[in-house]
């Protein structure tokens, strides 16, 4: 006899209890329209993931509660499938990241999380407590057991599924994206729950919450360690495996995409459920004729459409003329509002405010700062103005060493690429273009430059992007000393310059706009370093 399991790939939003319940329902009933026995959903698929401070507030539990009592007799109603769903449990004064089977209209069954997860971006030992009771129930003669998302990348909690009599382990997942995560998802499983008998069906959340991004991806695979099914990549989706004694039948693969399209997808996702989960109507960009910017523009469009998105054009006296060439061809080839708004005004407006302080003093950085400080203000009025989100084009590599001004080009409300290295930036750009020739071809040839002085070059206050993002890769996402990046083949010179770099510019960062993550360190809920530091390593 043969078991059949539906996997509901959803995007929950944090916090909408009546939402993710309506969801939910939707999943069930198309589940149960395919002939589906069990329907599993994401990890706190009920109240979105992560809810992070949520978790400290009693009501937050109670609604929880009288929405999964809800839930279950709704579902009652409409189909007889069992129904996993994930929530928050307050039982005897502790509290539990947990998920219950839902089956008639009642809790069948409820399992604890057991691993909770408190590195990288997860801090879930500061909201729940562990526990060790397994969970298995039979559906038509086979045995599944329970476990959630973390307790997999562990041996102990699929361990005692399998004793408990677990035939095939259902995982509810909130697993993060990062480049490779999936990769990294296939060898925890193999190591910790198909080497130990078990066949595994992985739930995972997709869309965007803040700067993380669930990319779905969710799987089935065997005992053996075969991928039976493959979910999408940042895509809701419903699909639906066949088990016969405990083992999956092979079903759809979703076809693998390269890096740069998953990131590409990853940075859309992302922009899309930032933007319309908080309710903004648009958004409006800074276009300067750069690769940054353009690349920032084509992930807008694509989230959200041609029609929800405002380009602005700011020229100084120093854009060179295929900056405005190159800006007025992109946005005909892609359709948005476009406006020019010359700063060059107001730029003197400052100087002769300041002509008095600044007198016999040489012109550098800050005449630079007041002209990224204008833009940055024309942004926000914009935004102010029609309730569009600014959002700013500022790159990984430029974050990393301070090449950006704080109230300037860090102004506004959603950092796209945040954490996209100058290097990938470009290996985006490529692939984008490889879809429809978006972006013009000077922009990704020119030499990149801030246009802030005469014939200015990012390289002139730089290393080359390719040894910049070495290091920094190195440093900041690897944990690595100087010395190793220096063996590594890096000048000792640039090494100390970079890392200098990176640690005096920590105010700044810490001043930034959340921004998609996608590398397995970002900035912000990854790194955590003191402003006020005299450590030197």
């Amino acid at each position: 006899m043969t078991v059949k399991v539906a996997i509901a790939q959803m995007n929950s939003v944090v916090g909408d209890l009546a939402g993710n319940s309506t969801l939910i329902l939707d999943y069930a009933r198309q589940a149960a329209e395919l002939g589906a026995d069990i329907l599993v959903t994401p990890e706190l698929s009920l109240v979105g993931y992560p809810p992070e401070d949520l978790l400290l507030r009693s009501a937050f539990y109670a609604k929880s509660e009288q929405s999964l009592v809800t839930l279950a007799k709704q579902l009652a109603q409409s189909t007889d499938l069992c129904v996993l769903v994930g929530h928050p449990a307050a039982v005897d004064g502790r509290f539990y990241n947990a998920v219950s089977v839902l089956k008639n209209g009642a809790v069948a069954g409820t399992y604890c999380k057991h691993d909770l997860p408190n590195d990288t971006v997860f801090d879930e030992k500061r909201y729940f407590s562990s526990a060790a009771v397994p969970l298995v129930f039979e559906v038509k003669g086979t045995r599944f057991g329970v476990n959630i998302c973390e307790d997999t990348w562990h041996p102990e909690a699929p361990r005692g599924a399998k004793e408990a009599g677990a035939q095939v382990l259902l995982v509810p997942n909130g697993s993060p994206y990062h480049m490779s995560k999936q990769y990294l998802r296939y060898d925890v499983v193999r190591a910790n729950v198909c080497s130990q008998g078990l066949a595994l069906v992985f739930a995972n959340l997709v869309g965007g919450q803040d700067e993380l991004i669930f990319d779905g991806n969710s799987f089935v695979m065997d005992a053996a360690g075969e991928v039976c099914l493959q979910l999408p990549h940042c895509q809701s989706a419903l699909q639906m495996i066949e088990f016969k004694d405990g083992r999956p039948l092979p079903a759809k693969i979703a076809e693998p995409l390269t890096m740069e399209a998953q990131v590409y997808q990853a940075l859309v996702l992302g922009v899309r459920d930032y933007v319309t989960k908080n309710g903004f109507p648009s958004v409006v960009i800074g276009l300067s004729g750069g690769v940054d910017s353009a690349l920032t523009l084509a992930v807008a469009v694509d989230a959200l459409g041609a029609d929800k998105v405002r380009a602005v054009m700011m020229p100084s006296p120093y854009t060179a003329d295929i900056s405005w060439l190159d800006s007025r061809d992109m946005v005909q080839r892609i359709g948005v509002r476009y406006d020019e708004m010359p700063i060059s005004e107001c730029f003197a407006a400052f100087r002769s405010t300041l002509q008095k302080e600044f007198a016999g003093l040489a012109e550098d950085a800050t005449e630079e700062n007041i002209q990224a400080r204008i833009r940055g203000t024309i942004l926000m009025a914009l935004s102010n103005k029609h309730g569009s989100i600014v959002l700013t084009t500022g790159n990984k590599s430029e974050m990393a060493v301070g090449y950006c001004t704080l109230y300037g080009d860090m102004a506004g409300g959603f950092a796209v690429i945040k954490d996209i290295a100058k290097t990938l930036v470009y290996r985006l750009c490529h692939y984008r273009n490889s879809l429809s020739a978006v972006i013009p071809e000077r922009i990704l040839t020119r030499a990149p430059s801030a246009e802030l002085r005469p014939d200015q070059k990012d390289q002139d206050s730089l290393p080359p992007y390719e040894v910049l993002d070495g290091i920094m890769q190195l440093y900041m996402e690897e944990n690595q000393g100087r010395a190793e990046i220096v063996a590594a083949g890096f000048s000792e010179t640039d090494v100390e310059r970079i890392t200098r770099l990176i640690k005096i510019n920590e105010y700044k960062r810490r001043q930034a706009p959340v921004g998609i993550r996608v590398t397995h360190r970002a900035f912000g809920r990854d790194w955590r370093y003191p402003i006020t530091s005299r450590f030197r390593d």
